[in-house]
């Protein structure tokens, strides 16, 4: 996996590339504010972007913004947001364009799902944390789009955001999977996108279905 790292910390740019590097993975660019991130992408073409949202020159979205102007020319290319803080005014639009993903630095506690998020969004999928999932649902609640869903059904919902299979919500709900599907079906219906097929697909559905209440 070819990938390019947008963040303007020296010690956590070079730290995540070392641990990119050691698991294999080639970092063909490292950039420390958004206008070299947009030309990197552009002259590297990479598999993957990870993207600090706070970058120079501004220090307040810069990266989030770079994020949604790399999307509209380089549709395939995976972009993971990788920070310390929730973004909502952009983030609903990437989710909903896919292969994106958005984690919180202070909760990756294991590596290897770190690392597995990454692939997940290369190659096409994406990968939420719960408490951007939250945020940005929470974002958009005001027609509450989510109320005829039971209590479960927004466990499950929650799970689908985080870029979770139905194999993936099964285990960690304890359910079978055969009960998992039947409580996806219900979501997609009661949420009119029941022609909706693709794991991460339903979960971008789901997130532009929000964006537009």
């Amino acid at each position: 996996m070819r990938v390019v790292i947008g963040e303007d910390s020296a010690l956590f740019r070079e730290g995540l590339a070392r641990l990119l590097a050691d698991a294999g993975h080639e970092v063909v660019a490292k950039t420390q504010n958004a206008p070299e991130l947009v030309s990197a992408v552009t002259a590297t073409r990479p598999d993957l972007a990870v993207i600090d949202i706070r970058m120079p020159p501004d220090l307040t979205d810069d990266g989030v913004r770079a994020a949604r102007r790399i999307r509209d020319t380089h549709t395939e290319l995976g972009i993971v947001l990788l920070s310390q803080h929730v973004e909502t005014r952009h983030s609903v639009d990437l989710v909903s364009r896919g292969r994106f993903g958005y984690l919180l630095k202070d909760r990756v506690f294991d590596v290897d799902d770190f690392l597995d998020a990454l692939r997940r969004v290369a190659a096409g999928g994406s990968a939420l944390d719960p408490e951007v999932v939250s945020r940005l649902i929470g974002a958009h609640r005001a027609a509450d789009p989510l109320a005829p869903l039971t209590a479960r059904e927004r466990e499950v919902l929650a799970l689908m955001a985080e870029g979770r299979t139905n194999v993936g919500i099964a285990r960690r709900l304890w359910l079978t999977h055969r009960t998992v599907e039947t409580h996806v079906s219900s979501i997609l219906t009661k949420l009119g996108l029941a022609n909706s097929t693709e794991d991460h697909r339903r979960v971008l559905a789901v997130l532009l279905y929000l964006n537009r209440s």
